[in-house]
């Protein structure tokens, strides 16, 4: 299912139709200068032979002549950047050797030791047949990694021994590239706390709405009436509360009485609170039916990160998903940082049923919430565990479902399950279940019993 898109304008308009009457019209200032936060610069990678200059002694990265095939850059002086990536031509061809970077911190001055890039990516995607993918060139791509403030780097690729020649002689991907994203500076936005909307809110007197660009414009409206335009978050609301606001943004479809089982909307972050640049995305959103599922995934962005840096970690997996793996928008529908704050994600309304791009083969009907880190083997902290149950209950119980049941979904295509299969999963599952793949680590995948009971809970199920 290629689900249905929504034009810009249209969204807007509706949003800004739906304010009340007392309020003066929002400027939607598509005209205004934009400076658009952030860079990305993206360097080709060359063969590397032996060199005295290479690093000896890297378990499986030899420098040997006769060894394995080997790409890289050495060691270079560059611009600014936050998070590093490895892409290639063909989305459909994979890597199968072993990334690694090691990068110079501007603060310290001083150089990390070699880290591994995770390279098997390629299941954080659109389905095969999503009009995703023929929009514009998907290219293949490691998950990226955050490194914090550097500006020099050098990176090697080794081809792991016996891979299969992907051109002759090469066994490694062609058109292979160093992606160095920086994710701007934060910048102070006047939007409103989104406070005093919604069900509870009187519209009475007048509230100033910032001036925005058109996509930033499109981009909130969607959350309205949960929070107002131009909102840097959606704020938290106990169980009745949640019930309320959800059958008044309804539009008369839904009655109390008809969704007892609705969580505590926890409070999310906007992708304005985030500052994500609205003009790298494609304009408009594609939604599907409903959300029967939630996927929940970790980053692989590594941990080494502040839960203040959140914001610039996520516009530099934005940059790194749009700008260098050639998606539409940011790909999951949620993240949420390690200390458990949640982030609205790929744009659309918080509160829709959005198609990202996060579990290949299942996107459609589904929903996916990205943990920031990797937990292969490092244990996600309990403020996470606790938000990804929050965000479930709420989420799920808007479109009725039990996050301690099972539900089928349609394989659009994958390693695990054919095109066209129906296959039963449980309502809150990890990646893994539906794709050959480690995500979302071990460590986090434990944790979702659980989340599952957790999240039945907060709905106040039996």
């Amino acid at each position: 299912m290629r689900g249905f898109l929504a034009s810009s304008i249209g969204v807007a308009t509706a949003a800004v139709l739906a304010l009340p009457l007392a309020l003066p019209t929002p400027a939607l200032a598509e005209t205004a200068p934009v400076t658009p936060a952030g860079s990305t610069q993206s360097l080709p990678l060359v063969p590397l032979g032996p060199s005295a200059t290479r690093t000896p002694g890297v378990p499986g990265m030899s420098a040997s002549a006769g060894r394995p095939e080997t790409q890289g850059l050495t060691t270079r002086e560059v611009k600014t950047f936050s998070l590093v990536g490895v892409v290639w031509d063909d989305a459909t061809t994979e890597l199968h050797g072993r990334v690694q970077v090691r990068t110079r911190s501007t603060r310290t001055a001083t150089w990390s030791d070699w880290q591994d890039v995770e390279t098997h990516n390629g299941e954080h995607a659109a389905d095969l047949d999503a009009a995703e993918r023929g929009s514009r060139q998907i290219r293949g791509a490691t998950a990226p990694l955050w490194v914090g403030e550097s500006d020099a780097v050098e990176v090697r690729v080794q081809a792991e021994p016996g891979a299969p020649t992907t051109r002759a002689p090469s066994r490694l991907p062609t058109g292979m590239r160093i992606e160095l994203v920086d994710p701007g500076a934060d910048t102070p936005t006047t939007g409103s706390d989104g406070k005093n909307t919604g069900p509870d809110g009187d519209g009475k007197g007048e509230v100033a709405v910032p001036a925005m660009s058109m996509g930033t414009a499109e981009a909130s409206a969607a959350n309205v009436p949960h929070a107002s335009l131009g909102a840097n978050e959606i704020t938290a609301l106990d169980k009745a509360d949640s019930t309320a606001d959800a059958v008044f943004a309804s539009d008369g479809e839904l009655t109390a009485a008809a969704a007892p089982y609705i969580g505590p909307r926890p409070r999310i972050v906007t992708r304005r609170g985030w500052g994500a640049d609205e003009g790298l995305r494609e304009s408009g959103f594609v939604y599907t039916s409903t959300v029967k599922a939630a996927f929940v995934h970790h980053s692989a962005s590594g941990n080494n990160y502040a839960c203040k840096d959140a914001p610039a970690v996520l516009r530099s997996l934005y940059r790194y998903h749009v700008i260098s793996n050639g998606w539409r928008d940011f790909g999951y529908n949620f993240a949420v940082d390690k200390c458990g704050t949640v982030y609205e994600g790929r744009a659309g309304g918080v509160s829709k049923a959005v198609l990202g791009a996060h579990t290949m083969g299942f996107n459609t009907n589904s929903m996916g919430v990205a943990v920031l880190g990797t937990f292969t083997s490092t244990a996600p902290p309990a403020a996470v565990v606790d938000s990804v149950a929050r965000l479930t209950a709420w989420k799920l119980g808007l479109f009725g479902r039990d996050p301690r049941a099972k539900t089928t979904l349609t394989s659009g295509g994958g390693n695990l399950f054919p095109k066209g299969k129906n296959v039963s999963m449980n309502v809150i599952s990890g990646h893994r279940d539906g794709f050959a793949t480690q995500c979302p680590g071990t460590k986090l995948y434990g944790k979702l019993p659980t989340t599952r009971t957790t999240s039945a809970k907060l709905q106040g199920r039996p």
